[in-house]
């Protein structure tokens, strides 16, 4: 049996590279409207998280209209050409050339002057791209047994996110019904899976579709949270530190590893063998999952929400930031008019002579007069960035933030409540309104209609996503032990660097103004169930662990340079942060464990459905998590329990009738009727997990039948 490949539309993973270059282009080129401070490799990463995000949002309104043709992917690539436009004004042209030729000079030096090489951030680049590129490949192993996945926490969220891209590049599924419920509207945040079923119809297969996406975005974070950290602390260090405090992110779990050490004799073995997780366990109370295996790599809406949301909080910093010091400029101006005032009242040829002196001063300065010794403040409303020589207002950096913010719905609903959420709370603290209500009407404007879209005509309850519980995941452990174990020295961290005085104090009152109202991330989840199942309450929690790592960051930061007693004790500090994180990453990397998803019967059976059934077709199958049809594209009408159930959805009854129609009652023709069924699978699925009736499905014609999978069409009276 060969591995299963998709068909796609053109058989070159080519097309769907280039058409990631150049959503990135995109992506790149608008920063140069909205971005006064980032560098180039900032602003590629920038445009890597907003340029896909623009190719989900727009590509899915065209395709709800053309279908996912190459007409619609063409129409996309055209309107994500408009940043173009930007390069008919004369000076921001002349920014982006220099950037560009700049960066060129610096890549072309390092090959040709290795010495010239910045070692520090080329390794931590260099460790991080191999690390993620091991990692994502993992998510999803083809072989010609059939489809793996290399990560545990990957094994139950893989197959429906298969379901949700096939469903859109193999199923027509426009207007968007839920892959696994079929009949229901769609409203589990899709755009993700959406951007791979469009490389999947460019070219990718289904895992490079997936891959060439999650490892892009899964870099450009790393380069998003360290600008941000950078923006923040102006400390390079810091910076550095602060994404590797998110990605391997833990508590004390690390605690685990000596007992498991025991079992093996030789440390090599044990390496390879390393247990599949020190940060979540099942059946206990270890529940604070790593980033990359627990969140990143399982829930692909997470990884480009995440971004997204901090390139929004950059452009917060950047607008406040600008703000004060246009505030500043505003007072100094006040200053000089009040003295230049006082001047005035002279009369006689005091005044005049005061007159003189102020017209020679300024002459002096405008003309670069070396003995000019005014200094003429920046315009009150606008910044010159240190690369190179752009003006932003704060008003367009709000601007910018809203429409990044209003792209989160149906990339990653919880990401849009977090940004909201502490964006209400920084605009009470810092009583910017004009800046803040901008932002505001921008997000709300593009957010509301999506949100509507989405919950219009909706099965969901959303009664079962909010209910009252302390404690967030803790069961039976006392809070404050529970938060111990499992966010480690990090808590305690965060605190002593606030707490931190002296001559120069960790943070300053803006900053901590800043990062305050990111607490409601951790108490709001701790006393209110978010969503049906209780863990996921860590979709918002994760982002008070984000914010926070900035302030441990700076900490470990200014300890490392205190001396070497001092050095000792921050290392000490990293390791107990991150050791249990970095275990679970090493666990993916080294290890070489699979998990199978698909056998290569099911894998060949999903290859008949495709060839025999048409694209919207109605399929009846056991409700698992891993039925092949997931690989068709086709809907499903009931697929695993446990994703439906997380939706908000009451399946309860439809489970028990498909349970009567393979039993084969009485009600059975009716039912089938009812639903509108048009094809039904039996094979080794509905077998264990059904009592199925053959005598039943005797009556309807046999499609085809691969390794025990048959497929019936159900013919309707």
């Amino acid at each position: 049996m060969q591995s299963f490949r998709p068909e796609p539309v053109n058989n070159y993973l080519i097309i769907s590279l280039a058409l990631l270059l150049l959503v990135t282009a995109s992506g790149t080129l608008a920063t140069y409207a909205y971005d006064d401070s980032g560098n180039f490799p900032a602003r590629l990463c920038t445009g890597v998280c907003t340029g896909i995000a623009a190719l989900g949002l727009i590509g899915f309104i065209v395709a709800s209209f053309l279908g996912l043709t190459p007409l619609a992917i063409l129409l996309t690539i055209i309107i994500l050409a408009a940043p173009i436009a930007l390069l008919n004004n004369a000076s921001r042209r002349l920014v982006i050339q220099r950037d560009v030729m700049n960066a060129w000079r610096r890549v072309r030096d390092c090959i040709l002057h290795p010495s010239r090489i910045p070692f520090g951030y080329a390794i931590f680049y260099t460790v991080v791209a191999i690390i993620l590129w091991r990692a994502f490949q993992r998510a999803m192993i083809d072989q010609p047994e059939g489809i793996y996945t290399g990560i545990l926490n990957n094994f139950g969220d893989l197959p429906f996110h298969i379901s949700v891209i096939t469903s859109f590049a193999y199923g027509n599924n426009f207007l968007p019904e839920d892959p696994t419920f079929a009949g229901v509207r769609f409203t589990y945040p899709f755009l993700t899976d959406f951007v791979s079923a469009i490389f999947l119809r460019c070219g990718a297969d289904l895992r490079q579709s997936m891959f060439i996406e999650n490892f892009v975005l899964a870099l450009a974070f790393v380069g998003v949270l360290h600008r941000w950290a950078l923006e923040l602390l102006s400390d390079r260090l810091a910076a550095v530190l602060t994404p590797v405090l998110v990605f391997l992110n833990g508590g004390f779990g690390w605690i685990l590893l000596w007992p498991a050490l025991q079992n093996y004799n030789n440390r090599a073995e044990f390496v390879k063998s390393l247990p599949v997780s020190f940060t979540i366990i099942p059946e206990t109370t270890w529940r604070w999952g790593n980033a990359v295996s627990a969140l990143l790599i399982p829930q692909r809406g997470f990884l480009l929400g995440l971004p997204l949301a901090v390139i929004v909080f950059t452009q917060w910093w950047l607008a406040t930031r600008d703000a004060e010091q246009s505030r500043q400029g505003e007072t100094e101006k006040g200053r000089q008019g009040d003295a230049a005032g006082e001047k005035e009242t002279g009369t006689g040829r005091r005044g005049d002579a005061a007159k003189t002196r102020r017209k020679d001063k300024f002459r002096k300065a405008t003309t670069g007069h070396k003995e000019s010794n005014l200094r003429v403040p920046p315009s009150p409303r606008l910044r010159i960035s240190r690369s190179p020589r752009l003006q932003v207002s704060p008003i367009r950096h709000m601007v910018a933030a809203g429409v990044i913010a209003g792209l989160l719905p149906l990339v990653h609903a919880h990401s849009f409540v977090a940004v909201m959420a502490v964006g209400a709370g920084i605009a009470l603290l810092q009583g910017r309104w004009r800046e803040w209500i901008t932002f505001a009407l921008v997000a709300s404007a593009i957010a509301l209609p999506q949100m509507w879209w989405s919950t219009h005509h909706s099965a969901v309850d959303a009664t079962r996503f909010f209910d009252w519980q302390y404690g967030w995941d803790r069961g039976k452990d006392n809070i404050v032990w529970f938060w111990l174990k499992n966010a480690g020295l990090f808590i305690p961290l965060t605190v002593a660097a606030v707490l931190w005085r002296g001559k120069h104090p960790l943070v300053s009152r803006r900053l901590l103004l800043y990062l305050a109202p990111f607490s409601l991330c951790f108490i709001v989840p701790n006393v209110l169930k978010m969503a049906p199942w209780i863990w996921d309450n860590i979709k918002i929690l994760f982002y008070w662990w984000v914010a926070s790592a900035p302030l441990v960051a700076i900490l470990l930061a200014r300890l490392w340079r205190k001396g070497p007693a001092l050095k000792f004790l921050a290392l000490v500090l990293f390791a107990c942060i991150t050791l249990a994180g970095a275990l679970d990453v090493a666990a993916i990397v080294l290890r070489s464990n699979q998990y199978q998803v698909f056998d290569s019967n099911g894998v060949g059976f999903a290859q008949l459905v495709k060839e025999k059934t048409e694209p919207r077709s109605l399929i009846i199958h056991a409700p698992v998590h891993n039925h092949p049809v997931f690989l068709t594209g086709r809907r499903s009408l009931m697929g695993y329990p446990g994703h439906i159930w997380t939706h908000g959805l009451d399946y309860t009854q439809r489970e028990s009738e498909i349970r009567r129609i393979y039993a084969g009652g009485s009600d059975a023709p009716l039912l089938l009727q009812k639903y509108g069924v048009q094809y039904a699978v039996v094979g080794p699925h509905e077998r264990d997990l059904m009592t199925v009736n053959e005598r039943f499905f005797s009556r309807f014609q046999v499609i085809g039948e691969v390794g025990g999978y048959r497929l019936y069409k159900i013919t309707q009276p």
